[in-house]
C-alpha cells in the first residue's frame, strides 16, 4: 500500500527543477509570437501606407487625364472660335474691299470732285470737312473751296494705307500658315528622330506605326474652309511603273486600279504591273464634287453635330440620315472596333488593353488586360473578335500571340502561338470552331479552337510585286469555305479552307491592302487600300464549281477558268483607305481612311452617298453590327464612337 502511494506520487510534477525549463519555453514561444505579431503589423502598416499612396497616385493620374481631356476639348472649341473668327473676318475683309472697289469705280473720269461731307465720305477718317452741302445747291468753287490737288493727295494717301493694311494681313496671314507648316515639320522630325523601337518594323505597316503618338491634329470639323476643302482637279502625276494606264486628273498621286476608267471612257485590258490583265468595264461610281466645300453645302445636304458633321452628295439621291450615338475616350490610339455577332457588344482595342462597351447603355462592362506580358514598352492590341456565341473574344497583339479570352470570368482561355511577327487581324468562323489570323510574317493561319491546331497559309510567290508580303487583313467567307487575306504587296489572296490550297489572286490596287471584307452572301469581297480606293471582287465563281481552277492552282498551272473580276472601284477618300466593312443586308459598304473621314458608298453602284466626318485623326478601323444599322469607329485621336445609321 505505501509502495503504491509512492509510485502514484513519483508520477505527479515534482518541483521547480522539471518545470522551469517548461516555462522558460512557454516564454521564449510567446516572445516569439509579440515579435511576429509587431512585424505583421508593421507590415499591414506599411502596405496601408502603400495602399494610400497608390490611391494618391492613381487620383493623380486620373485627375491630370481629365485636366488633359479638359484642356484638348478647350483647344478644340478655341480652333472652332478661331475659324468662325476668321471666316467671318475674311468676309467682312472681302465686303470692304469689294465696297472700296465699288465706290472707287463710280467716281467720274475727269478731275474729281469736292468730297460731300457724311456718309458719303470715303477714307477711314477722310480730309478735314469743307463747307457743308445742302441738298439742291452745288458746293462753292470760288476761292474759299479747297483746291482739288489737296484732296487727290489724301485720296492717294488714303489708297495707300489701305494697300498697306492689306499688304499687313497678307504677310500676317502669311506668317501664321508658315508657322503652322513649321510646327507641323519639327513633328514630324521629332517623329523620326525618335528611338528606333520600331524600325524593325516595315515602314508601310501604319496601323498604328504612323499614329501612336499623334494627338489630335490642327484639324477640326467647325474649322474655315481652308483644311477640309477637297482638293480641286489638278494635272496627272506621273506613276512610275510599267504598261499602267494614264493616272487620272484628280487624286493624285495614285492612279486609277483597273476598271478606273479616266474621262474619256472605259480602258481597254492591258497587262499590269504583275502580268495580270487590267479588267475593261468595271465602274466607278459617283463621286463628291472635286470644288465641294463641306461647310457651305445647301442644308438639305449637310447634318452637322457638336463636334461632328455628316455631307451627303448632291449628285445622288439622299436615302441616308446618320446620328452619333456614343463617344469613348481610350488612354491610347484604338487600332480596332468589333460588334459581337448579336450586336449588343462592342470590343476596342489598344495600349495593352481591349475594352468591352454595352451598346445600349454605352457603359464599358469589361478590361481585359493579360497582367503576365512583359511592361516594357508598348504592346497594341491590333484585332478583337467575339466569337460567334458572345462567350469569348480573341484578341491579337504586337507580342506575336492570340490570346482567347472567357469574358465572363475575364480569363485567358487558350493562347495561340505561331506567328513569328506582330498580328494584324483575326476573324471567327460563323459556327466558332475556326479562327483565322493574320500577321506580318507573310503567312495567315487557321486555328481550331477545340484542338488548338493550326494550318500555315504562305505567301511565296516567284512574282511578287516587293519583297514584302504581309497580311494586314484577312476575313472568312459566311460559308466558311473561303478564307481572303489582304497584303502590303498590293495582292488579295484567296485560299480554300479545307485543302489550304491557294485558289486565287486578286491583282488590280496600286499600293498595299489593308482591309478586306465578304459581302453578307459571300458572292463579293470588297478591299480597301493605301491607293485611296475601295474595290468589288466578283468571286462567286470560287462559290460553285471552282474544283478545276483549285486543282490547276495547287499544282502551280495556269488558271483554267476567267479569274475574279473587279467590277466596281469606289473612288473619294483623299488619303490611305485603312478599314471597310459590309452592311448585314448588303445595301452599304463603308470606309475609313487616313483623311479622318468615313464613307458610306451605295453597293450596288459605287455611288457615294455620304461623308461622315468627326474624327481628328486618322480612322483606324470601323465596324458595321450584324444586327443592325449600327457603325463603330476607332482613331487614332485615342477615341472610338458609335453612330447610327438608317434609310430615309
Amino acid at each position: 500500500m505505501t509502495s503504491t502511494i509512492y509510485n502514484h506520487r513519483s508520477l505527479q510534477p515534482t518541483g521547480p527543477p522539471t518545470q522551469g525549463p517548461g516555462q522558460h519555453t512557454h516564454a521564449r514561444l510567446n516572445e516569439s509570437f509579440d515579435n511576429i505579431r509587431q512585424e505583421f503589423e508593421v507590415l499591414t502598416s506599411d502596405m496601408g501606407l502603400l495602399r494610400n499612396q497608390r490611391d494618391e497616385y492613381e487620383s493623380k493620374v486620373t485627375s491630370q487625364i481629365n485636366e488633359l481631356n479638359i484642356i484638348r476639348q478647350s483647344l478644340y472649341e478655341l480652333e472652332s472660335q478661331h475659324g468662325k473668327i476668321r471666316q467671318q473676318y475674311e468676309e467682312e475683309l472681302s465686303r470692304l474691299r469689294a465696297e472700296l472697289h465699288a465706290a472707287r469705280q463710280g467716281l467720274p473720269g475727269g478731275a474729281p470732285p469736292h468730297p460731300t461731307v457724311g456718309p458719303g465720305t470715303i477714307g477711314p477718317s477722310g480730309p478735314p470737312a469743307g463747307p457743308p452741302t445742302v441738298s439742291g445747291i452745288q458746293p462753292a468753287t470760288g476761292p474759299a473751296s479747297y483746291p482739288d490737288p489737296y484732296y487727290t493727295r489724301e485720296r492717294d494717301r488714303d489708297r495707300d494705307r489701305d494697300r498697306e493694311r492689306d499688304k499687313d494681313r497678307e504677310r500676317l496671314e502669311r506668317d501664321r500658315e508658315r508657322e503652322l507648316r513649321d510646327r507641323e515639320r519639327d513633328q514630324r522630325d521629332r517623329e523620326r528622330e525618335r528611338p528606333p523601337v520600331e524600325s524593325s518594323r516595315d515602314p508601310k505597316r501604319i496601323k498604328t506605326e504612323r499614329m501612336k503618338s499623334d494627338r489630335p491634329d490642327h484639324y477640326s470639323p467647325s474649322l474655315g474652309a481652308g483644311p477640309t476643302k477637297l482638293p480641286a482637279p489638278s494635272g496627272p502625276t506621273a506613276y512610275q511603273g510599267p504598261g499602267l494606264p494614264p493616272p487620272p486628273s484628280v487624286h493624285p498621286p495614285y492612279a486609277p486600279g483597273p476598271g478606273n476608267p479616266p474621262p474619256g471612257g472605259p480602258i481597254e485590258s492591258t497587262p499590269g504591273a504583275s502580268g495580270a490583265l487590267i479588267p475593261a468595264g468595271s465602274a466607278s461610281g459617283s463621286q463628291f464634287p472635286d470644288n465641294l466645300d463641306p461647310h457651305n453645302v445647301p442644308p438639305e445636304f449637310k447634318k452637322e453635330g457638336a463636334d461632328w458633321f455628316a455631307v451627303f452628295n448632291p449628285k445622288v439621291k439622299r436615302v441616308l440620315d446618320v446620328s452619333l450615338v456614343h463617344m469613348f475616350m481610350h488612354e491610347s490610339v484604338v487600332c480596332c472596333v468589333r460588334f459581337s455577332a448579336d450586336g449588343k457588344y462592342l470590343a476596342t482595342g489598344c495600349n495593352r488593353t481591349a475594352q468591352i462597351y454595352d451598346i445600349k447603355t454605352g457603359e464599358k462592362t469589361c478590361v481585359l488586360v493579360d497582367e503576365s506580358a512583359g511592361k516594357a514598352g508598348d504592346l497594341y492590341i491590333r484585332s478583337v473578335c467575339f466569337s460567334p456565341d458572345g462567350k469569348f473574344l480573341a484578341t491579337g497583339a504586337e507580342d506575336k500571340q492570340i490570346r482567347i479570352w472567357d469574358i465572363a470570368k475575364k480569363r485567358i482561355r487558350n493562347v495561340f502561338d505561331g506567328h513569328q511577327q506582330e498580328i494584324y487581324s483575326l476573324d471567327f468562323s460563323l459556327d466558332g470552331r475556326l479562327i483565322v489570323s493574320g500577321s506580318g510574317d507573310k503567312t495567315a493561319r487557321i486555328w481550331d479552337m477545340v484542338d488548338g491546331s493550326s494550318k500555315v497559309l504562305n505567301i511565296n510567290d516567284p512574282d511578287s510585286v516587293n519583297n514584302d508580303a504581309g497580311v494586314t487583313s484577312v476575313a472568312i467567307s459566311p460559308n466558311g469555305q473561303l478564307v481572303a487575306a489582304g497584303s502590303l504587296d498590293t495582292v488579295v489572296r484567296i485560299w480554300d479552307v479545307t485543302t489550304g490550297l491557294l485558289v486565287e489572286r486578286l491583282r488590280g490596287h496600286r499600293d498595299s491592302v489593308y482591309s478586306v471584307a465578304f459581302t453578307p452572301d459571300g458572292k463579293g469581297l470588297v478591299s480597301g487600300s493605301l491607293d485611296k480606293t475601295l474595290k468589288y471582287w466578283d468571286v462567286s465563281g470560287l462559290l460553285a464549281g471552282g474544283g478545276k481552277r483549285k486543282d490547276g492552282a495547287a499544282n502551280g498551272k495556269k488558271d483554267l477558268e476567267k479569274p475574279s473580276q473587279c467590277t466596281m472601284n469606289f473612288v473619294g477618300h483623299t488619303d490611305y483607305v485603312l478599314s471597310v466593312a459590309v452592311s448585314h443586308d448588303g445595301q452599304w459598304v463603308v470606309s475609313g481612311s487616313k483623311d479622318r473621314g468615313v464613307q458610306f458608298w451605295e453597293a450596288n453602284s459605287a455611288n457615294a452617298q455620304c461623308m461622315l466626318q468627326g474624327h481628328k485623326n486618322s480612322v483606324i478601323s470601323i465596324d458595321l453590327s450584324p444586327a443592325g444599322n449600327v457603325l463603330a469607329t476607332g482613331s487614332g485621336d485615342w477615341q472610338a464612337r458609335i453612330w447610327s445609321y438608317q434609310t430615309v
